[in-house]
């Protein structure tokens, strides 16, 4: 496969940058990447697709070098599912119904949004160490509970300032928090480091667009625990569970089949989210957690299999694969395991 190379391509919406590779005429195969990450980061995957594919791998707004515009939270995830349908309007990729796709993290909610918004185009989904279709935090129960009618817990103000801040200030340093160590122990490589750039990895980091209307978000305090709720702008409040929820998978009628690559020592995306202010909260690294009985840890795992499960018992076809010795950057750790997830639908 040959080297994936970057290119502005103008949509209808935005412009957006594209990592591509392969043969302009050989079968797409649509990337989508996750939260600080871009397009880039697909780059071990690709190199292990089969050569007559045609990786498509785009930026989202907010990151990397596509057109920085604002992200309607109260939207969920609906922004960029629509720049990514005006990207594959623009290439010609629209209708066809057999289109392969593969969405990491956030970029595995970003699919689901599409399959909903977009039926037609996808043939097949491999979704990454996906975010739950009840999006990140603040729910307590399979089914998507919210903890509070404000669904507190969730959204920009999640997120850890110090790290945002440095963020902001392009910090490449290797001190405790700072975005390249945050990388690294839970976006990273693991075991495959000695074949991963990780200075490659950390400048696309740094080109995420750091604001209210980006990343993270605006945020709005709460009287529940632990204070802060979702605001309406920006990349964290788009996946809080007050404006992103795909629960609705199960009644689309046109269904791809759907492949889950489960890695089961994510810290990211797990029933026990180190991100989540909840899970963090019993271990009392937040203070005053209220108690399992008002906010346990949110069951993404049990989420995404539930809402699968009724994608599959209405007629879609669902696939499983479990990594078991692979954590959230699966693309870097095991990118043979996840090539192979998606060429299997090739």
């Amino acid at each position: 496969m040959a080297e994936l190379t970057p290119q502005m391509v103008q949509t209808p919406r935005l412009a957006m940058n594209v990592w591509t590779s392969g043969p302009e005429d050989g079968r797409p195969v649509l990337l989508v990447h996750g939260n600080i990450t871009t397009g880039g980061y697909w780059r071990y995957v690709a190199d292990l697709l089969p050569d007559d594919v045609r990786v498509i791998a785009p930026d989202m707004r907010a990151f990397g070098r596509t057109e920085q515009k604002p992200i309607d939270a109260t939207r969920g995830l609906g922004d960029m599912a629509d720049d990514v349908h005006g990207l594959l309007e623009t290439l010609g990729l629209t209708g066809r119904g057999d289109l392969v796709a593969a969405g990491w993290s956030m970029g595995g909610g970003i699919l689901q949004q599409y399959i909903i918004d977009h039926p037609g185009d996808l043939g097949a989904v491999v979704l990454v160490a996906t975010i739950s279709p009840y999006g990140f935090g603040g729910t307590t129960t399979a089914d998507g509970r919210p903890a509070s009618p404000d669904h507190a817990g969730s959204g920009g103000g999640t997120a850890a300032p110090d790290f945002v801040q440095r963020m902001k200030d392009g910090d490449r340093s290797d001190t405790d928090g700072s975005p390249r160590v945050v990388l690294r122990t839970f976006f990273g490589p693991r075991g495959n480091a000695a074949n991963v750039d990780e200075d490659f990895l950390l400048d696309e980091t740094l080109r995420t667009a750091v604001g209210d209307d980006h990343y993270p978000g605006t945020t709005t305090t709460t009287d529940a625990w632990p204070g802060v709720a979702p605001g309406d702008r920006g990349v964290v409040n788009a996946m809080a569970p007050v404006h992103f929820d795909t629960s609705g998978l199960a009644d689309v009628e046109d269904k791809p089949a759907i492949t889950w690559v489960r890695a089961m020592e994510d810290q990211v995306i797990s029933d026990t989210s180190a991100f989540d202010f909840a899970f963090l909260g019993q271990l009392g690294a937040v203070p005053g957690w209220p108690g399992a009985d008002v906010m346990p840890p949110q069951p993404m795992h049990q989420q995404i299999q539930a809402v699968l499960d009724g994608y599959a018992a209405n007629g879609g076809e669902v696939r499983v694969v479990i990594l078991e010795s692979c954590a959230h950057a699966a693309p870097l750790e095991d990118p043979r395991a996840v090539a192979d997830a998606i060429a299997a639908y090739l």
